[in-house]
């Protein structure tokens, strides 16, 4: 599989590049790689979709965030897929087409494409579903793949989408020719100002259904449920939005689903707890297993370790489990797991126990003997987590 090219790169600009300027480039982009102006090369409708992908991420804050922190594995899908099998040169205009304006030549190409020479029909995009998605910590670190089930619209099977009655009671408007948009010419100071609006005989749809269709009573689709399935990355974290393309609603009568959001929740863990890409576990032994030292079993994400304390182990100790942790987003390298230690001290003795204690209160190697070159508390936590 390829490696994807970076988005900025793809666009020519900077990370601090400005909506307007971020705009123009694209648009640059996009007249420059276009199919139509490209016959011969066959390269130029991939590098047309790379530079929607690109914009289709920068232009949106969110994923733009996710990717300035992630890079390409942050997007879980995000991006839309404009690849090679992705959506559409029609889908891809449907969304950003308000970026090139009527007259650009951009505009001009898609009208030719679309077989009109009056004007262009915009493709219509259905709406979007926002799921909600659980995962424990075992799925977080290591990544998932899911089947989830969710109801949405789709395209009605008997009328093909265009909700007219075994979908030939269909005709074009004859308002705007098919185009869903009417023109209107008005003579200005400056010279003639050409305006465009929706048609209101159509409702900008560019076809009447004169008998609806009974099974979406002309709707055009249908809510169904479906079994969706997703792969999750390794390393996503609460509140991450990921997207899968066009499983969204299909809208009413023809156009394009909107895509699938999947906000991320993670459960809480019983015995560990996140620290970024690190976990931490609470052990707690006994003085005396401290003090004379033992080995004990720890949880970790995939199972169980064994690790060993040295006599004399002191309450506040950390040890580091190296590669324990959850995997990074991007696919580079493992966290850690922190072992916390915690020396019991009982609340309640027996008497025998207490006499025994007693003879042990004043024996020289019971007295506490801090080391005074020895680093304090924070020190030793910021260079075990720094150094």
């Amino acid at each position: 599989m390829a490696t994807k090219r970076d988005y900025y790169e793809i666009l020519g600009v900077d990370k601090n590049v400005s909506s307007e300027d971020l705009k123009k480039a694209y648009r640059k982009m996009a007249i420059k790689y276009h199919p139509d102006k490209n016959p011969d090369d066959p390269t130029a409708e991939e590098k047309f979709k790379e530079a929607a992908e690109a914009y289709d991420v920068l232009n949106d804050p969110n994923k733009k965030a996710r990717y300035d922190q992630f890079g390409h594995a942050g997007m879980g899908g995000a991006a839309g897929g404009y690849g090679a099998g992705g959506p559409s040169m029609e889908d891809i205009f449907s969304q950003f087409g308000d970026v090139f304006g009527d007259d650009s030549p951009f505009g001009s190409f898609f009208r030719g494409a679309q077989g009109g020479g009056g004007g262009r029909q915009r493709v219509r995009r259905g709406s979007d579903l926002r799921i909600k998605l659980k995962l424990n910590l075992q799925e977080v670190a290591n990544g998932v793949e899911k089947k989830i089930k969710v109801k949405r619209h789709v395209t009605c099977n008997t009328c093909g989408g265009n909700g007219s009655k075994n979908g030939t009671a269909v005709q074009t408007c004859s308002t705007c020719q098919g185009t869903g948009q009417t023109r209107k010419v008005v003579n200005t100071m400056l010279g003639q100002m050409v305006s465009t609006s929706t048609c209101p005989t159509c409702n900008g749809e560019g076809k009447i259904v004169t008998d609806r269709c009974d099974a979406c009573f002309g709707e055009g689709r249908v809510l169904q449920e479906d079994v969706i399935p997703i792969k999750i990355p390794a390393g996503v974290a609460e509140g991450i939005q990921l997207s899968v393309g066009s499983k969204g609603n299909v809208p009413p009568r023809g156009g394009v689903a909107g895509d699938l959001l999947i906000v991320i929740e993670e459960e809480e863990d019983a015995d560990l707890k996140r620290d970024g890409n690190n976990v931490v576990f609470d052990l707690y032994v006994s003085f005396v297993d401290a003090a004379i030292g033992t080995s004990v079993e720890v949880p970790t994400i995939d199972g169980k370790a064994r690790i060993t304390l040295e006599p004399g182990t002191q309450s506040g100790k950390m040890l580091r489990l190296k590669g324990k942790g959850i995997k990074e987003l991007n696919g580079y390298g493992r966290g850690d797991e922190i072992v916390h230690v915690n020396v019991w001290t009982p609340k309640v003795l027996s008497m025998e126990e207490k006499s025994i204690l007693e003879q042990l209160r004043h024996s020289p190697n019971f007295q506490p003997k801090p080391n005074k070159n020895e680093k304090g508390f924070f020190d030793k936590m910021k260079d075990f987590f720094h150094g």
